[in-house]
C-alpha cells in the first residue's frame, strides 16, 4: 500500500522563532518530533503543506498574519524539507487543494499519514477530508502541535469513529 506523509503548516507563523502569540505548544520540541518522523519516514511520497490567507479586510483583522509570499507563511528553516512537493491551502482542510488530490493520486497514494499544526484544526479537517477522499488515515500524535484539547478530542473521536488510527 502506497502511502504519504503529510506534513501541516510547519510555517514560521505557527511554530518559527518570531511565531504568533496565538499559537502556544512546545515549538521546538514538535519541531523536532515532525524531523524525527520525517527522517525515519518509509513513506513514497513526501509533501508540505502551507497555510496562506488572502488580504480580505476579515483576514486584516485576525491576530494571525500569513499572507501569500510573506515570510511567516514560509517553512521554517529548521524544518527537514526532503521533497519539492510544496502546496498551499486557503482553509483549514488541505484535500481543498485540487493539485494535491490530483499529485496523490498520479502516486497512487492509498494511505496518508498526518503530522504537523493544530490537531483541533488544520491536522484534523484535512485528516476528515482525506477519509472523505477514501484514504486510509493514520494521525502521529506525538508529532502534532494542539492548543485546544477539547476541540482535538472531540475530532479525534469523530476520526476513529470514521476508521482513522492513532500512532
Amino acid at each position: 500500500m502506497k502511502k504519504a506523509l503529510l506534513v501541516m503548516d510547519l510555517q514560521n507563523v505557527c511554530v518559527g522563532q518570531t511565531h504568533a502569540s496565538f499559537f502556544k505548544y512546545g515549538e521546538k520540541e514538535l519541531l523536532e518530533k515532525v524531523n524525527q518522523v520525517i527522517d525515519n519516514s518509509d513513506a513514497d511520497l513526501i509533501v508540505y503543506i502551507q497555510q496562506v490567507m488572502k488580504k480580505t479586510f476579515l483576514n486584516r483583522l485576525s491576530p494571525i498574519k500569513a499572507y501569500e509570499d510573506s515570510f511567516e507563511v514560509e517553512l521554517v528553516k529548521e524544518l527537514h524539507v526532503v521533497s519539492d512537493y510544496v502546496f498551499k491551502k486557503y482553509v483549514g482542510n488541505a484535500f481543498s487543494n485540487p493539485d494535491l488530490c490530483k499529485l496523490l493520486k498520479e502516486h497512487e497514494i492509498e494511505s496518508i499519514e498526518l503530522v504537523g499544526v493544530d490537531g483541533g484544526g488544520c491536522v484534523a479537517l484535512t485528516a476528515l477530508g482525506a477519509i472523505e477522499c477514501g484514504y486510509k488515515v493514520t494521525l502521529i500524535e506525538d508529532a502534532i502541535g494542539t492548543m485546544l484539547v477539547k476541540k482535538k478530542l472531540k475530532y479525534n473521536n469523530k476520526l476513529r469513529a470514521l476508521g482513522a488510527t492513532f500512532a
